[in-house]
């Protein structure tokens, strides 16, 4: 039997950010993983002959600057580059879009006059929306707490705070962030823009790990979320790590590493200890137990309380409605290895372009139409799906004169419907979204030598992404801020004494933000602090 200061459940990139910061502070620290490889989601593997990609997370934005800077990360071989274009969006017609630093107004004046004047005010009403919230990411939300007492007065002064930085916003911002919060996508942008490869620009935001339509309500906060990101300091910029998204949580387990945390592989939990009332220790699936003063998940908060924390030790309210947590992106992972670049129909040959985000969704109607498929039939029959090809920014990634691609596919069902299984279809559905993509690059399928294919199951088989949800639980009203994972547990507080939350399931969400792994950590000490001085 092992002892230590504080277990770790999932070494995914907020487990490593939560036990980094922790080992620093001088806490015993130890991650116990379930996989053969650290990272979670966040994982760099080969999976052809020679060819190499990022598996499941594949883009950086959301990454936090604080994070990496107190981290270290650079210092632990931490490399991001820009993409040259920001996102390429081309249409049936031939018509495109392509955005990026001194190219987004040209082309869209290309395709409406109306559109290239109201594009800048729209990003900049964002922009400083999310300058705003931003504010947010490192701090817990308000926490709702029952009687009067230090935690009370607490969360009074926490509330306090979070006016003070929402009185920052104007009036008209304040009606603005109302609108987001509550609002759909689809209904803004057609209030703003006339065009349908502007209005998918943004759109495409809104449901990005969403399983759901840009004319759902609340699908235009999933669009702001993914405002908060910056790379190198250039807000709303995205990139890629150079050697993909396993040189962040490499970095990461290399930062908590020097300060004495102690990472283990295949020690998958079986079960929470409890003890009179309180978290205390784990025992794990080869029979060994871990105790600790604190256990602190970064696994989805539908997987922790119905899997691994024993029924009686929970209250029959709080278990009804954790098992309520809504989880499903709608998401279907590939990664292809490719003898040669692709080549769009709409803008041909090699460019800028090709390092972008290439979204392959013209039109919020065909958004709405591939989300209507997919609950009716299991997945769209015509799916929306982004293109990355990072080796035309990371040599390291594929052999010479040839690349990867990343295809980030959506709309497909969590679950298909009469029982089916996606073990039965998940290589007819890759072959759809391949299909796909040739409509747009004509030669794209014959030049397709390898390919990594993960359905939604396979998401969460070996990931534990529930229903292949990226965010661990949706971005809906009901789960954000105050009440992400539940009211009464937004300061990363379980409901037993000594269990935290530290993953995306926590505030501010999902991504690879690190920032529920640094929120929980500063929690954690302070209680530490205060029981022990």
């Amino acid at each position: 039997m092992n002892e230590t200061d504080v277990i770790i459940i999932g070494a995914g990139h907020n487990g490593l950010t939560c036990a980094a910061y922790l080992a620093m502070a001088g806490l015993r620290v130890k991650v116990v993983e379930r996989r053969k490889v650290i990272g979670g989601a966040a994982v760099t593997e080969e999976f052809h002959p020679g060819f190499r990609n990022s598996v499941a997370a594949y883009t950086v934005s959301l990454l936090n600057p604080q994070i990496i800077a107190d981290l270290k990360l650079a210092e632990h071989g931490l490399r991001i580059v820009e993409r040259r274009a920001q996102n390429f969006l081309p249409a049936p017609d031939g018509s495109y879009l392509l955005t990026g630093e001194g190219r987004t107004r040209q082309s869209v004046a290309k395709l409406s006059e109306r559109d290239a004047g109201a594009i800048d005010t729209f990003s900049r009403e964002l922009e400083a929306i999310a300058d705003v919230l931003r504010q947010f990411v490192l701090r817990a939300p308000p926490n709702i707490v029952e009687g009067f007492g230090i935690g009370a007065i607490r969360e009074a002064f926490n509330a306090i705070g979070t006016a003070s930085i929402l009185r920052k916003l104007s009036l008209e911002q304040q009606r603005s962030l109302l609108d987001l919060f509550t609002r759909s996508a689809g209904e803004m942008l057609d209030e703003r823009f006339e065009n349908d490869l502007v209005k998918a620009l943004f759109g495409f935001d809104a449901i990005v790990g969403n399983y759901a339509s840009p004319y759902a309500a609340g699908s235009a906060y999933v669009m702001l979320h993914h405002a908060f990101g910056e790379v190198n300091g250039k807000k709303g910029v995205w990139g890629h790590a150079i050697g993909g998204m396993g040189a962040i949580t490499q970095a990461m387990a290399c930062a908590a590493r020097g300060h004495g945390a102690e990472i283990e592989t295949e020690a998958g939990v079986r079960e929470v200890i409890v003890e009179g009332g309180r978290a205390a220790g784990v025992a794990l699936d080869n029979g060994e137990t871990i105790r600790a003063k604190y256990v602190v998940s970064s696994v989805n908060p539908k997987l922790l309380y119905t899997r691994l924390v024993p029924s009686g030790a929970l209250a029959p309210e709080f278990l009804e409605r954790i098992a309520r947590w809504r989880n499903g992106s709608g998401t279907f992972r590939m990664n292809v290895a490719l003898n040669a670049l692709p080549s769009f129909a709409a803008l041909p040959g090699a460019g800028d372009h090709l390092t972008a985000g290439i979204i392959l969704a013209p039109s919020l109607g065909y958004m709405d139409r591939a989300w209507q498929d997919a609950r009716a039939h299991g997945w769209s029959r015509e799916p929306v799906v982004e293109v990355l090809i990072p080796s035309t920014l990371d040599a390291s990634l594929a052999p010479e004169g040839r690349h990867v691609a990343s295809l980030f596919c959506q709309h497909v069902a969590p679950e298909l419907p009469d029982g089916k299984s996606w073990d039965d279809h998940r290589e007819e559905v890759a072959d759809l979204m391949i299909a796909t993509v040739d409509k747009f690059a004509p030669g794209f399928a014959a030049s397709v030598i390898g390919r990594q294919v993960l359905s939604p199951l396979d998401l969460e088989r070996q990931f534990g992404l529930l229903g292949g949800d990226i965010f661990h639980g949706a971005l809906t009203l009901n789960q954000l801020f105050s009440a992400r994972p539940m009211l009464g547990h937004a300061d990363y507080r379980g409901p037993l004494k000594g269990l935290y939350h530290c993953g995306s399931g926590a505030h501010p969400g999902g991504g690879v933000t690190g920032a529920p792994g640094h929120n929980a950590a500063k929690v954690i000490l302070g209680d530490h602090r205060a029981l022990f001085g």
